[in-house]
């Protein structure tokens, strides 16, 4: 069987600018892909290429072993948010699902499914033009879905998103996800993809530096980040620790051990009798491995 989505050494060249540099991933059905990379890092192009609004300079991208543009039934194959999703100004967003629905022969009990499905059954006989941004965005997601697809490629779809938003979002993406459906997802909200994504592809200046499975990136990383200590015999937990070659810091209540894990550690306290109060794990951040994979400083762009 053919991968959902498959990215292969695709390379886009604008005159003597590199956008995309022989880039490769595949994206599997069932799971949720996180699309990461700074601004310019090439990921709006790879997708436009993906959905054949672009052409590529070399490579190829297709969808269950297909271009997209020879595929029989696009609208039933994928579903795509570009840009926060295209829509008249002056249309309900009702009307506008109902538009594209005509279009493609799918009639408008479809249309309010989805009105229900994105939260916007309140809001559907409104003009789209006085959406919020979140708003565009939850009808922009709607439209994607109309022909019910079992590919979705998303760029950007937290964008102007509350912290309610963002949360509603990470959910109906994993409920995607669970119905079997391959979601690719282009995310600037690093925490958000963490909780989100299974595999993430991480590019910069159109080149991929990492991709795998989320929590094999953080591991191969070494962002497990150790454990933290603290208790009335920290300090000569920390002394064996150190005894043993581990990476200790701290003082008399509290230590970090950089190195060890909390069963490594644990079994050092059960051995010698340790008495301590706090043992947790200090789990490493996707924003952090995305700083040292792409060379961001965090700065803007």
């Amino acid at each position: 069987m053919p991968h959902a989505i498959e990215v292969a050494g695709l390379t886009k060249r604008f005159g003597p600018v590199t956008a995309v540099d022989d880039l490769s991933f595949t994206v599997d059905e069932g799971r949720v892909t996180g699309f990461l990379g700074p601004n310019g890092a090439g990921k709006t192009t790879t997708l436009r290429m993906l959905l054949g609004l672009v052409n590529p300079t070399s490579g190829a991208a297709t969808v269950h072993g297909q271009p997209f543009t020879t595929l029989n039934d696009p609208i039933h194959t994928v579903g795509a948010v570009l840009d926060g999703g295209m829509l008249h100004p002056g249309r309900s967003g009702r009307n506008h699902l109902r538009t594209l629905g005509r279009a493609a022969g799918i009639g408008n009990r479809r249309v309010e499914e989805l009105l229900e499905l994105v939260a916007l059954k309140d809001a559907a006989h409104r003009r789209a033009g006085g959406y919020s941004l979140g708003m565009r965005q939850r009808l922009g997601l709607a439209a994607a879905l109309l022909g019910d697809p079992k590919v979705l490629v998303l760029d950007e779809p937290a964008n102007g998103l509350d912290p309610q938003g963002i949360r509603w979002l990470r959910d109906f993406l994993r409920r995607l996800a669970g119905e079997g459906r391959a979601v690719l997802v282009s995310s600037h909200v690093l925490a958000e993809v963490s909780q989100t994504a299974d595999d993430v592809v991480v590019i910069a200046k159109g080149k991929s530096v990492a991709q795998g499975p989320l929590q094999e990136l953080m591991a191969r990383s070494g962002r497990d980040g150790g454990v933290r200590v603290s208790g009335p015999d920290v300090r000569r937990l920390g002394d064996i620790l150190y005894s043993q070659g581990a990476r200790v810091s701290g003082d008399a209540t509290q230590i970090t051990v950089s190195d060890r894990s909390g069963e490594q550690v644990g079994r050092v306290i059960a051995e010698h009798q340790i008495v301590i109060s706090e043992l947790v794990s200090i789990g490493g951040s996707l924003e952090d491995v995305y700083f040292e994979l792409t060379g961001a400083t965090g700065g803007p762009s």
